[in-house]
């Protein structure tokens, strides 16, 4: 700001700023989510870009130095990668479809189809079926039991019962 007649915006102008921002995020707008996540990306690369140049500036003299100036480029490349892809996910929401299946008796299952709305891509297609693994409720056959009751594994009693060595040894030793 040039000059002292322009009047420097105060703290109620923030206040007022996010008060907006909130508001027409809390109605579903995305925009303002979008800038800070497009920002932040490329920030993000910039750094990548110039903690790599002196990397490979430090590389020949000061190793320790290209070292730690290299782990920086590739940790800010690496949420440069993240940022976007939350960026993508923000503009390309899933759909979700929950539909209730009835399994057994008294029973409910819940499944849930995940379907991508990719823009000039295909989509994928709805399941109408329920798996394979699964028929009609009572449908199924009962797996074989030696157990009248029909438990498929055997239930271990108290009877028997022997006393278990200490894990922990009197002395500690090396290897």
């Amino acid at each position: 700001m040039i000059g002292s007649d322009v009047e420097l915006p105060g703290i109620g102008d923030y206040a007022d700023h996010i008060h907006a921002v909130t508001h027409a995020a809390a109605g579903g707008d995305i925009a303002m989510a979008s800038k800070i996540l497009a920002a932040q990306a490329v920030t993000l690369d910039s750094m990548f870009a110039e903690l790599a140049r002196r990397a490979a500036m430090n590389m020949g003299d000061y190793i320790n130095a290209a070292e730690r100036y290299g782990r920086l480029a590739l940790k800010a490349q690496s949420n440069c990668r993240t940022t976007l892809e939350a960026l993508a996910k923000l503009h390309q929401p899933r759909e979700q479809t929950v539909r209730h299946v009835h399994v057994n008796e008294g029973g409910q299952a819940v499944v849930a189809d995940h379907f991508h709305n990719h823009t000039g891509a295909a989509k994928n297609g709805k399941s109408v079926k329920q798996s394979h693994a699964t028929g009609a409720a009572g449908a199924s056959a009962t797996l074989p039991s030696p157990d009248p009751l029909g438990n498929g594994v055997p239930i271990a009693s108290r009877g028997g019962e022997t006393a278990m060595q200490d894990a922990r040894r009197d002395e500690s030793r090396r290897t």
